[in-house]
C-alpha cells in the first residue's frame, strides 16, 4: 500500500487515448510513488515513476490480482471497439476481461477502484437538457459498445453489494479527443484508409445535419484530470464528465465554414450500413442509433463533489482533433501512432 513515498497506482488499457492522459498525468503528480500501466503491447519508453507490464484482459491465462498486488487504486480503462462485425470478441475482453479486473481487484483488496463506464451506458434520453447520474443506465441494446458498457454498470452494482469496502468510482465521459488520438481513432471510426486531409474545411462545402445529432465532447486531458482526482479524493458513484457547449451541425459548420444541410435519419443510416455491411467503414449503424438517442450529461456532481472543471471548450477539443486528423497526429504507443493517409 502507499508509502511516504506516495501512492501505487495501476492502470489497465494504459497506452490507449485517455490511458496515455491518465499515466502521463499520474507521473507528474507529487502524491504518485509508482504507476504500472498494463496493455497488451507495451511502449519503449516510460514517463517518470511508470512501469510496464503485458496483459491481455481476454486470456483467461493472465494474473491480475498479482498485478494489482500491494496498489492503492487501480483506474480501468481498457476497452476494445473492433471487430464491430465480431461482438463476440469485443465481449471477451470488454465484459468478460473486466469481470476479471473487478474479481483481481477484490482477491488483491485494492481499496479503490476507479472504472471507466460512458455516456453510452445511459438508455436514449433528451436532447434539449441534460439528466444527471440518476438517469437509467440500460444502453442502447443494438449497439455492442451501448450493451457492454449498460451490462457492466449491473456487474458494478454487485460488485458493490459484495465488497463495500472498495470504494468505486464510476466515470461516464462524453466523447473524448485529443490531438494525438487522431489517427487511432480515424481507424477505429471511420477506417484504416479515410484520408485525414478530407478534414481540410475547404473540402467540405456542406455538412450533413442528421436530426437528433447532438452530442458532448470533452479533451483526453480534462477527463484524465478527472481520474486522478476521484483517485485523491474520497467519493465513490457514477460522475458525468462533458465539455460545453453541446456539439451540433450548426457548431460544426461555423467551425468548417460549411453549410448544414438536412438529411433524413433513414438515409445517414442506409449509406453508413452499406459502408458498415461492405467492411469499408468500421463504425456500425448500430452505433449510429444509438449516438442519435444519447442523453445530454449534466456534469453538476463532478464539480461540485471532485472540484472538476474542463479546461477546454468542445470546440477547442474539435480544432484541436481536426488539426490533428489532417496532420496524422499520434502518439509513441501502438494504438495511437500517427499515420497520414492520402
Amino acid at each position: 500500500m502507499s508509502t511516504a513515498t506516495g501512492s501505487r497506482i495501476v492502470v489497465t488499457g494504459a497506452t490507449g487515448n485517455v490511458g496515455t492522459s491518465v499515466v502521463r498525468l499520474l507521473s507528474q503528480d507529487p502524491e504518485t510513488g509508482s504507476v504500472l500501466g498494463l496493455a497488451r503491447r507495451i511502449p519503449d519508453s516510460s514517463p517518470p515513476r511508470t512501469e510496464w507490464s503485458a496483459v491481455d484482459l481476454a486470456s483467461e491465462q493472465a494474473d491480475l490480482a498479482e498485478q494489482f498486488a500491494d496498489a492503492d487504486a487501480v483506474i480501468h480503462l481498457a476497452w476494445a471497439f473492433q471487430p464491430t462485425h465480431d461482438p463476440a470478441t469485443t465481449w471477451r475482453t470488454n465484459v468478460l476481461g473486466t469481470i476479471r479486473v473487478f474479481e483481481a481487484v477484490a482477491a488483491a483488496k485494492v481499496p479503490t477502484l476507479v472504472h471507466a463506464s460512458s455516456v453510452g451506458a445511459y438508455s436514449p434520453g433528451p436532447k434539449g437538457h441534460a439528466v444527471d447520474e440518476s438517469w437509467p443506465t440500460h444502453g442502447w441494446p443494438d449497439a455492442a459498445y451501448c450493451r457492454e458498457k449498460a451490462y457492466l454498470e449491473r456487474a458494478l452494482d454487485t460488485f458493490e453489494r459484495d465488497h463495500p469496502a472498495v470504494r468505486v468510482v464510476r466515470m461516464r465521459p462524453a466523447f473524448l479527443f485529443k490531438r494525438e488520438s487522431a489517427s487511432e481513432q480515424r481507424r477505429i471510426f471511420g477506417g484504416r484508409f479515410l484520408p485525414g486531409p478530407l478534414a481540410r474545411p475547404e473540402l467540405l462545402p456542406v455538412l450533413p445535419d442528421v436530426p437528433g445529432l447532438r452530442v458532448q465532447a470533452l479533451h483526453t486531458d480534462d477527463a484524465a484530470h478527472a481520474y486522478v482526482l476521484a483517485v485523491r479524493s474520497e467519493v465513490s458513484g457514477a460522475f458525468n464528465l462533458a465539455g460545453e457547449p453541446p456539439v451540433d451541425a450548426d457548431m460544426l459548420g461555423e467551425m468548417l465554414g460549411a453549410r448544414p444541410v438536412r438529411l433524413p435519419r433513414t438515409a445517414a443510416r442506409s449509406a453508413i450500413a452499406a459502408a458498415w455491411g461492405l467492411h469499408l467503414l468500421p463504425a456500425s449503424p448500430h452505433l449510429f442509433d444509438a449516438v442519435l438517442r444519447l442523453p445530454l450529461m449534466d456534469c453538476t456532481r463532478a464539480r461540485t463533489e471532485l472540484g472538476w472543471r474542463p479546461e477546454h471548450t468542445a470546440a477547442e477539443v474539435l480544432e484541436e482533433f481536426l488539426r490533428g486528423m489532417q496532420q496524422g497526429a499520434g502518439a509513441g504507443t501502438e494504438p495511437m501512432k500517427g499515420r497520414k493517409v492520402g
